[in-house]
């Protein structure tokens, strides 16, 4: 972690900028505050990765769009996304069952995903906000005849607005591990550095010349530094964060 009175000179010196979403960049569905300011500042070198699970990346960019924040979704790496394709890319036709919103349902299909409620292979689990118990039987009912489990991400929570906490994929990991404890799921978001690796390809930077900016140093932080890559915690640090950034300016005002 580094301290608050460096990020300036962090952000400054950085070719590459990966940032975290909820509790980072955004709280709730507005931006945290220094949010659109860093953006402004070093929109060419920032790419977004996040362990959301129930949009596309387009979706995102259009609704970041509507905040001012314009980014190509090429640009935002997001974990249900990513789990998609990493199934779409091991996996290739095998029978899945998907607890996933209907856009991440959506995606896999186009993909060419076999999303299936029989005799799944795989159990796909990402933040499903429209769960129902119907679904998670067969979820637990699939599991439990040895079908493989692939989770975007272990969240528990993710913070919304006002820091009122969210529930996450992890929470839904864990109940149906407490159904079946013998599925060890496979995890692709974050702390796996695939999103992190694809983001700084994305970039064309090394680790070592780009920052990872975040709120959770067990995914974030473990994650970044893993691959070498500095890691900026906000949070309780975020005002410091805005006051640096609003310094830049300043400074680049002069």
């Amino acid at each position: 972690m580094m301290r608050p009175m460096v990020i300036g000179t962090a952000l400054a010196c950085a070719k590459g900028i990966l940032i975290d979403l909820d509790g980072s960049f955004l709280e709730g569905t507005a931006l945290a505050p220094g949010a659109l300011e860093l953006f402004e500042s070093y929109a060419d070198r920032i790419a977004f990765v996040s362990n959301n699970s129930s949009h596309t990346p387009e979706e995102l960019s259009a609704e970041m769009a509507v905040a001012g924040i314009k980014v190509e979704p090429s640009r935002i790496f997001l974990a249900g996304a990513q789990a998609v394709t990493w199934l779409a890319t091991h996996r290739g036709t095998t029978r899945i069952f998907a607890l996933a919103s209907r856009s991440i349902r959506h995606l896999a299909r186009k993909q060419g995903l076999n999303l299936t409620l029989e005799e799944p292979e795989i159990v796909l689990l990402c933040r499903d906000i429209e769960l129902s118990y119907e679904r998670l039987a067969i979820a637990v009912s699939a599991l439990r005849e040895g079908a493989e489990l692939v989770a975007a991400n272990p969240d528990l929570t993710h913070p919304g607005a006002g820091g009122v906490p969210v529930p996450e994929t992890g929470m839904l990991l864990a109940s149906l591990r407490a159904a079946v404890p013998s599925a060890a799921p496979i995890i692709v978001g974050k702390p796996r550095v695939t999103m992190f690796a694809a983001a700084l390809r994305r970039l064309g930077v090394t680790p070592e010349d780009a920052v990872m900016i975040g709120d959770n140093p067990v995914t974030d932080g473990a994650g970044a530094s893993a691959l070498g890559i500095p890691f900026i915690l906000v949070g309780r640090h975020r005002d410091a964060l805005a006051r640096d950034i609003a310094g830049l300016l300043w400074d680049r005002a002069a």
